[in-house]
């Protein structure tokens, strides 16, 4: 029996979904729920599991098409065998040869077999980059483009430099070609790759946030000594008690919920003419990905213990590592958090992420000098960069937010006790 495979219905906020890589090819085998391509859409990536056991008999949109929920995509047979089901294709393949051309490196595909043609590229010295080692288009133009330095050809060296060298004969033997700067910069390599659709929607909601918020910027700095102290203090005991290891970003995340209480306009966001005020704590934290940034929810951050934050915190960057996130990760939020200083970054000006009205900037932590009661010593310190919205935060809340923020770290004991 032929069974469907179909796109999902995809969240009410994603209209369409771009296929990633088909992990099986037609005439394999496949078990019922396992894995068969990876959707990607602007915001997560989708697993499309298989309805039913069986082997796949036909694709019908390739790697990289664009689809909509309920589009076909495949079919599978629930009562072929792998063996027999390969053999149609097979079949089809020798009757078209020009379908994919053979290479030692690869197959070639068709429109790279086509471009090698014209412009007398040999196949067999292409090394492909797509999945198999297929030869693709784009390695075909690379390969046009490369210089070509004859293997061993002593008798041809003479001719080619003298058109590098005013000097001739056996001065060409010593004396390197000079370089044709204009003709290397003219024939510069380049290579086009489609923006991801994560990425166009970062780039999207960035500019959508520096041309609709009125951003503004207020820093500070603070002495994190005390919260490293703390942490060295309790590192050992706290992943032995939870197992999970104690960061610094908890610390952050405490002390801006603090802060957000003390002032709620900083947690709140704009929807036409209305200020909405939340009545809760969901933190965004910026991290980091393969396929770009993301920023995932830790909902209810009040309520949270360090080591709930921890462990969501860590959770967050497997799940972001292996492209794992689930769209409810990713929805919402009413105040976020993010660590340049991860890569070693002094100072930003971080953008809001939109409808929020806020975000806090973390930065690399160095040792300066610094006067403590008229004494000059050394403290490790970092800069901390709060971006609000300027629409409906003044100054002052934004100003006083951060100092709380900063005096909470320099005090980290005040968190505990909710002071």
């Amino acid at each position: 029996m032929l069974i469907e495979v179909k796109v999902p219905q995809l969240p009410e906020s994603v209209s369409e979904a771009t296929l990633m890589t088909w992990h099986k090819k037609v005439g394999e085998s496949v078990n019922r729920d396992e894995n068969l391509i990876d959707l990607e859409t602007d915001k997560v990536v989708l697993e499309l599991p298989a309805p039913q056991a069986g082997v796949i008999v036909k694709i019908v949109e390739a790697d990289g098409a664009t689809v909509v929920s309920g589009q076909l995509l495949a079919q599978i047979d629930t009562e072929a065998v792998a063996g027999v089901a390969a053999a149609a294709p097979a079949a089809a393949s020798a009757a078209a040869p020009a379908a994919v051309a053979a290479a030692p490196g690869g197959a070639a595909m068709p429109s790279a077999a086509k471009l090698a043609a014209e412009s007398g590229v040999d196949l067999s010295q292409v090394a492909g980059s797509g999945r198999d080692g297929r030869i693709l288009k784009e390695d075909v133009q690379a390969a046009a483009k490369a210089p070509v330095v004859p293997a061993a050809a002593p008798a041809q060296a003479g001719p080619v430099l003298a058109k590098s060298a005013p000097a001739g004969g056996a001065a060409l033997a010593s004396t390197p070609p000079a370089v044709n700067v204009a003709g290397l910069l003219a024939d510069r390599p380049e290579q086009r790759v489609p923006m991801s659709r994560l990425r166009q929607r970062v780039a999207e909601r960035l500019v959508m946030s520096q041309q609709t918020n009125a951003i503004l910027t207020t820093f500070n700095e603070v002495n994190m000594k005390p919260v490293m102290d703390l942490r060295n203090k309790y590192k050992e005991k706290f992943e032995k008690e939870h197992g999970v290891k104690l960061g610094f970003m908890s610390f952050f995340v405490k002390a801006a919920v603090a802060a957000l209480k003390k002032f709620p306009v900083v947690n709140a966001s704009i929807d036409g003419n209305d200020i909405i005020y939340h009545g809760y704590f969901d933190i965004g934290i910026a991290v980091g990905s393969p396929r770009g940034l993301v920023v995932p929810i830790l909902r209810n951050a009040d309520q949270l213990s360090i080591a709930e934050i921890e462990r969501q915190i860590a959770d967050f960057a497997v799940k972001a590592r292996d492209g794992k996130l689930a769209l409810e990760d990713l929805t919402g939020g009413t105040f976020s958090v993010t660590n340049g200083g991860t890569f070693g970054s002094m100072m930003s000006t971080p953008i809001i992420n939109p409808p929020q009205s806020a975000i806090l900037g973390m930065h690399a932590t160095k040792e300066r000098a610094v006067v403590e009661n008229g004494q000059v010593v050394v403290r490790p310190m970092m800069y901390l960069a709060l971006s609000y919205d300027h629409r409906i935060i003044d100054g002052r809340e934004a100003v006083l937010t951060l100092v709380t923020i900063k005096d909470l770290l320099e005090d980290p004991a005040r968190l505990i006790l909710d002071l």
